[in-house]
């Protein structure tokens, strides 16, 4: 190999890895609405929502969560992918809301407006009234050096309210073949599904950077993680979200 080949390599060897670097540290366009579906491999009418929010999960201004919950484990099937944080969760925005309505599968917009998981029609009504163009706290992730830095930009009304930050690390695809309970023998396949939902700050409202150890969101079987920015209780209300630069 000439010497101006081996320069002409390099080149473009730093070339494609600077490009790579600089595509996974641009900030992606900030999300309209994070919605989370609660849900549960015991559950009957669970499987259609599940189809549905894996399509959901491919629009680029939505981010979509799969929370599967554990109290319909007694049917017969254990849900291998449930916790019991998210049955907590999801009690909590129901005593949030005042309404008290929990069930599966249960669709909630923002931590505020809910319905049935597999009702696209009523997902998209809901979206298109309660939605803003994006969330009122913008949040930009970069990745450098073992750490995850978390810029936080208060952008829209409510904002000022301040609330925790939460680390939520996830695996993109999941397929799990269910042997026995209300959903034997079919295979179901979970978009975006959490593996847990850490506090790694509190914030106050106004800009402001934190930055934590990557290590936070690199669980064994996640691939991937999302940032929130959640007001306290009793309103829960999603101010801000972003997913992993990666």
């Amino acid at each position: 190999m000439t010497r101006r080949i081996r320069a002409l390599s390099a080149f473009l060897a730093a070339l494609t890895f600077g490009g790579a670097t600089a595509l996974a540290q641009t900030p992606a366009k900030p999300p309209r609405a994070v919605i989370e579906l609660f849900t549960s491999q015991g559950c009957s009418s669970c499987p259609a929502a599940d189809a549905l929010f894996v399509e959901l999960a491919k629009d680029p201004s939505l981010i979509a969560l799969t929370m599967p919950v554990t109290y319909w484990d007694y049917l017969g099937w254990k849900d291998t992918l449930g916790q019991d944080v998210f049955s907590k969760r999801q009690k909590y925005y129901a005593k949030g809301r005042g309404d008290g309505q929990i069930y599966t599968p249960q669709a909630v917009i923002n931590g505020a407006s809910h319905m049935v998981g597999s009702d696209k029609a009523q997902i998209e009504q809901s979206l298109k009234e309660h939605a803003s163009p994006a969330l009122p706290v913008s949040v930009a992730l970069s990745e450098a050096s073992g750490h995850l830095s978390i810029k936080l930009d208060p952008t829209g009304a409510g904002s000022e309210r301040g609330g925790g930050v939460w680390l939520v690390p996830i695996s993109r695809l999941v397929t799990v073949p269910i042997e026995r309970g209300e959903n034997k023998g079919k295979s179901v396949t979970y978009a975006n599904v959490v593996r847990g939902i850490v506090k790694i700050g509190e914030w106050t409202g106004a800009a402001t950077t934190m930055s934590v150890p990557l290590a936070t969101a690199q669980l064994p079987n996640a691939d991937a993680y999302v940032v929130l920015v959640q007001g306290d209780q009793p309103n829960r209300v999603i101010l801000g979200a972003a997913r992993s630069p990666r």
